[in-house]
This record gives C-alpha cells, sequence and structure tokens, in this order.
C-alpha cells in the first residue's frame, strides 16, 4: 500500500511540472521572448551533445582497455587462435563503423542547431554517396560472412578417428558427464529410462554401456583432439567452455557436438595466471531458469599419461552382473540426484536458491 501511494505521488509530481512547463511556455509566446529561450536552450543543447560524445566516447575506450584481462580468458586450444581473429576483425569493424556513424550524429547535432534565419536544405539523394555507402559496406559484410564460414565448416567438420569421445548432457540446473570405458565406445541411451538411479537414461541392454562411466569432474587430455556430443533433458541449456573458445547449443530431442584440441593443462594455466585456484570451467550461456546461475562444472585438462591413469581410476556407472545400483547404493559419481530434481539446483548452491525453488 505505502508502494502505491508513493506512485500516485510520483504521478503527482511530473504532472505539476508538465503544467508548470507549460503555462512557462504559454507565457514566453505571450511576451515575445520564447524565441530567445529556443535559441538559448538549442545552445546549450548542442553544446551538451558534444560534451557527451567526447565524454562517454573517453570512458567506452578507458573501459574497454582497462578491464580487458576481466573479459578477454586466454587462449588453451587449438581452433581458438582462429575464433580469436574472426571475433577481433567483426570487433574493430564494429567499432569503427559505431564511431564513426556516433562522432557524425552527434557533431550534426552541434553543427546543425538551431539558428535564427537558417533554412534546411533539400538535398533529397546523392546517387554516388549511395553507391558508396551500399557496396563498401556490402563487401566488408561479405568478407566477414565467408571468414566465418571458414571457421564455422573447421568447426564442424567430422573429428579425427583418434579423438576422446564425451558426451554431455544439460538438465534443470547441472551437467553429467559420460566416457566410454575399455571399449571406448559409448553406449545407447533412451529418455525413457530416465531415472534417479539412471540420470542419462542409459540403455541397459547395450554392452557397450556396461562400462561407461560418469565422473562428478570432466578431464581433457592435452594436445589430444576431443569430441564432445551434447544433449539436453528439458529446456535448450548451452554448452560453455570460454577457455577454449567453444560454445554450442544443447537442444532437447536434437544432439549436437564440437571438437576442439586442449593445448595447456590445468596447471600450467595456473602457471601462467599465477592463480593457484584456476580451474577451466564448463557453464550454461542459455538462460534456462531460476537456477540457470548454479549449471557450472569443473574441467581438468591433464597430460595425456595423467589423462588415462584417471580415466583407469574410474568405476563403470553400473555395477557388475546388470543391475542397476539400488537407491541406497548409489555410486559417488550419480550423487543426490533426487535432491537436484527436487531443489531445482545442484547440491553445492546455496541454501536460500534451493528453498525457492521447492517453493
Amino acid at each position: 500500500m505505502f508502494g502505491i501511494l508513493i506512485a500516485i505521488g510520483v504521478i503527482i509530481l511530473l504532472a505539476i511540472l508538465m503544467l508548470l512547463y507549460r503555462v512557462y511556455t504559454l507565457v514566453s509566446v505571450a511576451r515575445g521572448t520564447d524565441k530567445i529561450r529556443v535559441s538559448a536552450s538549442n545552445k546549450v543543447n548542442a553544446i551538451l551533445f558534444l560534451v557527451f560524445l567526447i565524454v562517454m566516447g573517453g570512458l567506452f575506450f578507458w573501459y574497454s582497455f582497462d578491464a580487458y584481462d576481466e573479459y578477454q580468458q586466454p587462449v588453451a586450444a587449438q581452433h581458438a587462435d582462429d575464433y580469436e581473429s574472426l571475433f577481433w576483425a567483426t570487433m574493430w569493424v564494429s567499432v569503427a563503423a559505431f564511431m564513426l556513424t556516433n562522432i557524425a550524429l552527434f557533431y550534426f547535432a552541434f553543427r546543425y542547431q538551431y539558428k535564427e534565419g537558417r533554412r534546411a536544405l533539400f538535398y533529397p539523394d546523392n546517387t554516388r554517396l549511395e553507391i558508396a555507402w551500399t557496396i563498401i559496406p556490402a563487401i566488408v559484410l561479405v568478407s566477414l560472412v565467408f571468414g566465418g564460414f571458414k571457421v564455422w565448416n573447421d568447426m564442424t567438420e567430422a573429428a579425427p578417428e583418434e579423438a576422446e569421445q564425451i558426451e554431455i548432457m544439460g538438465y534443470q540446473f547441472a551437467w553429467e558427464a559420460r566416457y566410454p570405458g575399455a571399449d571406448n565406445k559409448l553406449g545407447d541411451f533412451d529418455f525413457r529410462l530416465i531415472s534417479p538411479e539412471n540420470p542419462m537414461g542409459l540403455s541397459t541392454e547395450d554392452p557397450a554401456s556396461m562400462d561407461d562411466f560418469i565422473p562428478l569432474e570432466i578431464h581433457l587430455p592435452k594436445g589430444v583432439p576431443v569430441e564432445i556430443k551434447i544433449r539436453a533433458r528439458d529446456v535448450i541449456h548451452s554448452v560453455s567452455l570460454p577457455h577454449f573458445r567453444q560454445k554450442m547449443d544443447a537442444v532437447p530431442g536434437m544432439p549436437t557436438r564440437l571438437w576442439f584440441t586442449p593445448t595447456k593443462t590445468t596447471a600450467e594455466m595456473r602457471k601462467e595466471l599465477n592463480d593457484p585456484d584456476f580451474n577451466y570451467e564448463l557453464a550454461c550461456q542459455q538462460i534456462c531458469g531460476r537456477g540457470h546461475f548454479s549449471m557450472r562444472k569443473i574441467v581438468v585438462v591433464d597430460e595425456p599419461a595423467d589423462y588415462e591413469r584417471w580415466k583407469r581410476e574410474q568405476e563403470p556407472w553400473i555395477e557388475p552382473g546388470g543391475q542397476e545400483p539400488s537407491e541406497g547404493e548409489l555410486d559417488v559419481n550419480l550423487r543426490t540426484q533426487e535432491a537436484v530434481d527436487a531443489a531445482g539446483t545442484e547440491t553445492e548452491t546455496v541454501e536460500a536458491a534451493t528453498t525457492t525453488t521447492q517453493q
């Protein structure tokens, strides 16, 4: 109720100010001072346009360079340099166009401000100008499109035969990753088989599923191609691996994929950044619900020998004999799935967010 009263008071105040302005305008017209007032206000506005251009343009460039290290993550994948080149080519073309058009916009507002006796020039067309500002942007855009098309083809082409196979599934609000076992084959899945004990819907009738494992962390080998097969269980998510410059949507019913080759181990990146707590991360870049913020998973890049050792240490998701584990004997890799489904977020998220989701 108090908020409604404040809103009503603000509306009344605005109405009074508008009424006073209207009265002031009518009095100026009656006294014949309206033209003087208009001329003065136009000069002020014209100067403010230039001030705004200089101040905001300066802040734009200052912030861009000052915060560069915050939003520009180091590159840690083989194809990432190509993506970086394409990104910065597009960025500088966009910045140049933005600056030229906005400088012209604010300068024209200052240069052609209102002056008594000035008449506007009737300038309906200029064929040469029209051709120039159509052909030049078209050439630039076509160049960017073809450059991007080449990078896209490189990104989506078939992965090398020796590539490591990993499956990632997104759901509200967590990720599951699945690796093949000793047979190097990912088993079949069926969404109708999804349950708290079988969060990825893996088929117990497919022998290839028997040695698959579902770890808490995603591990990748340095210098070895990695193919990631992507799917979603409920809504659209987006697999984002910023340090590897990889991003691909996870769409229910439409499997997607990407592949890349990591070039720096986690230890090497920690040393490069002088940050002993650094970890690569898988994050969701598609707003997928109120628990979207919790869709993060640690990614570890190992030396090939360490990676193979880690794989050998993992336990299959299913118990020997082809029987799914009982609810009380779930492997730690499956963690508390029921709690995730009930809370709408991973168990490590804050208790407040969990309570909100349950409500």
